[in-house]
């Protein structure tokens, strides 16, 4: 696990980063320009580009000859443009604006599926790969709690420009600490059965190309995605829950609001994400746990407890019960990068990952959007369609999933397949 620790707390550095743009970006417009509305056209150019950087952005790390560079390169311009907002925001003309948080933005895939398409380079396969997915699980969940935190206190104690110039810093760390990892061929020492120390291949990130030195397309990733029976259905999964997950925040305010407590949303989220963290440190580590399965126990477990949540009593069972799914949540992020990086090939391993973010992202806009538009109706009656919608992915998986081993489905994509794959058929008994 050369240079993992370092990767975790680039990892860190980076999605706390992130995950603070949304809540920074509306208090600097609200603070400069006194329009939510302001904030909420940048927040949208920052996040639109996602989806479709995603596979140009993971093409392009797949060619990069010199892949250090380039992702170090892009978490300095994810960096660059958080800086340049917290100058430009409410000050500059609205296009320019716009156009900066679109370039940011468009950097965005590389701080959540490109990140995390490392760690089948820094760790050899097996059971401490999928222990090191459920750390870097657990780095998305610990930036969910601690961004939005650091973020009001921030902006509580000074102005929202400070709190923003906080999430650059973070930014700039992550580029620093990447720079630092061992995409070259370094040796690592180690020690024999008879305690002498010897030298080995380290792990290192895999480099552009794929088994046989070809190069995947464009297009490579989405044909990854819908070919390998594995992809595709945690894929189509994830993206369905995130339809409704995504509405959760909205949907979490409107329902503290039939409690008595409109300002109590944030307590509910707070609740799901600390619950979220300990899910994925706890139940994302069970290695021996087929990562299919696990997603769909997830999911399941998620739609449940947010389907009682509906019809909580008060703020304090709601928010009971809104950790409880978010323990469920936990380990659905780790068995989808174990599935993500055990059959994607080499050649698109990074594609599949910003694709598979991205459009989960994309879904998630959609679902709030939608949100909005029905924000009249009952908050219960929103957030049991939340819970349907959850439930409804764990179902989809189910009866998208191959039965048996996945192995053969990588080989029909007609792309060389990764030493990862191969723990495919390292299958527990009776998993699906």
């Amino acid at each position: 696990m050369v240079g993992f620790g370092r990767y975790l707390a680039a990892a860190v550095a980076a999605r706390f980063a992130s995950e603070g743009m949304s809540l920074a970006v509306v208090l600097l417009a609200l603070e400069r320009t006194g329009s939510a509305a302001y904030g909420a056209f940048v927040l949208t150019a920052w996040l639109a580009p996602h989806v479709l950087a995603a596979p140009l952005a993971g093409a392009a790390a797949g060619r990069a000859r010199r892949p250090r560079l380039f992702h170090v390169g892009a978490l300095a311009g994810f960096t660059s443009a958080v800086a340049a907002l917290a100058v430009l925001l409410g000050r500059a003309p609205l296009p320019v604006v716009l156009a900066v948080a679109v370039l940011g933005g468009s950097c965005g895939p590389m701080v959540t599926g490109g990140m995390s398409s490392l760690v089948a380079g820094l760790v050899s396969a097996g059971a401490r790969r999928d222990r090191a997915y459920g750390w870097d699980a657990s780095t998305y969940n610990a930036a969910a709690v601690t961004a939005p935190a650091v973020v009001g206190l921030v902006a509580a104690a000074g102005a929202a420009a400070p709190a923003m110039a906080v999430l650059a810093l973070g930014g700039a760390v992550a580029a620093a600490l990447v720079a630092t990892l061992p995409f070259g061929g370094a040796g690592a020492a180690s020690r024999d059965e008879s305690g002498r120390t010897t030298r080995t291949a380290a792990p290192t990130v895999a480099s552009p190309s794929g088994a046989g030195g070809s190069r995947a397309g464009l297009g490579g990733g989405l044909a990854a995605l819908w070919r390998i029976p594995e992809l595709r259905a945690i894929t189509a999964a994830t993206t369905l829950a995130f339809a409704g997950l995504g509405s959760l925040t909205t949907t979490s305010v409107l329902l503290a609001g039939r409690l008595g407590s409109p300002g109590a949303g944030g307590v509910l989220m707070t609740a799901f994400a600390l619950g979220a963290l300990g899910g994925s440190l706890t139940l994302g580590r069970l290695a021996g746990v087929e990562p299919g399965r696990m997603a769909r126990w997830a999911m399941a477990g998620t739609g449940v407890a947010l389907g009682a949540a509906a019809f909580s009593p008060s703020v304090a069972v709601g928010a009971a019960l809104f950790a409880v799914a978010g323990v469920c949540d936990g380990p659905l992020l780790t068995a989808t990068l174990r599935i993500r990086a055990d059959h994607a090939p080499d050649a698109v391993r990074t594609q599949v990952f910003t694709l598979g973010a991205g459009l989960k992202l994309t879904a998630a806009s959609v679902g709030a959007a939608l949100v909005g538009l029905a924000a009249d109706v009952p908050p219960q009656l929103l957030l049991s369609g939340v819970a349907v919608l959850v439930l409804a992915s764990a179902l989809l998986h189910l009866l998208v999933a191959p039965r048996g081993a996945g192995a053969g489905a990588v080989a029909a994509t007609g792309l060389p397949a990764g030493s990862a794959t191969a723990a495919a058929g390292r299958r527990s008994p009776g998993a699906p």
